[in-house]
């Protein structure tokens, strides 16, 4: 059975969000003057953050009107990650990662920082044989769930998960978290890269994900701006 479609109310253009994986914030700022109004949302990660001038970064995009998604999956002893959490707070981000246990979570909720978390539960780089090389015995669905229940009860908003468990999500939690989906590849990918749980815009936005998060196929298309009207465009016929 297909999977209400989210009902929240969010801008059709803002559910897809670009992952500025890049070396350098002159490369980035690059990029995000190059693909204009096609991208709203940007998820930056630990790639810029070690290069150097990531708050400026982010304060150059909310001047352009952009939404921003921290993404430093946040993992430590909890103190330190309700820390530095709130280290946030009066920045202008929407979202930011965790990725850890019930004291993690919890810690970043009480942060309060005014940015809404996200809780990582499976990374879409690791498929049943990665999962099992890292002890983990059950199903990737049924881990992917039991971490998305425990985030619910942490008080997070949101968790990161493949679009191929997004339905089950959705079947046992409703609308009550945010489902943000990377591994995005379109129809015609031919992107050769190190996701392994991956889905198409339309099939992660059918089974229930509120957002998606797309890298290389926009970035290392021929033609960056174009490659994000289409996934902007297929977005739109979903929610037509």
């Amino acid at each position: 059975m297909t999977a209400p479609r989210s009902s929240k109310p969010i801008p059709t253009a803002e559910r897809l969000i670009f992952a500025l994986d890049v070396q350098s914030t002159e490369e980035a700022k690059a990029l995000v003057e190059q693909l204009g109004d096609a991208v709203r949302f940007y998820k930056i990660g630990l790639e810029l953050f070690m290069a150097g001038g990531y708050f400026e970064l982010l304060d150059w995009l909310a001047a352009k009107g952009k939404k921003i998604f921290v993404d430093l999956k946040f993992f430590d002893v909890p103190e330190t990650v309700k820390r530095a959490v709130a280290a946030l707070k009066g920045r202008p981000v929407e979202f930011c990662t965790v990725h850890g246990n019930q004291g993690i979570m919890e810690a970043a909720v009480a942060a309060d920082s005014g940015v809404k978390i996200l809780a990582v539960t499976v990374l879409t780089s690791l498929d049943r044989g990665d999962l099992a090389d890292l002890g983990f015995a059950c199903d990737t669905a049924e881990l992917v769930l039991s971490r998305a229940k425990r985030a619910l009860e942490a008080g997070c908003a949101g968790v990161i998960s493949s679009g191929l468990e997004a339905a089950r999500l959705r079947e046992h939690l409703g609308e009550k978290l945010l489902i943000i989906s990377p591994g995005i590849r379109p129809v015609d990918n031919t992107t050769s890269d190190d996701q392994k749980r991956i889905v198409t815009p339309r099939a992660a936005f059918e089974a229930g994900a509120d957002y998606i998060v797309v890298g290389r196929p926009i970035r290392n298309a021929a033609d960056p701006r174009a490659a994000a009207l289409a996934i902007q465009a297929e977005i739109a016929s979903v929610f037509a």
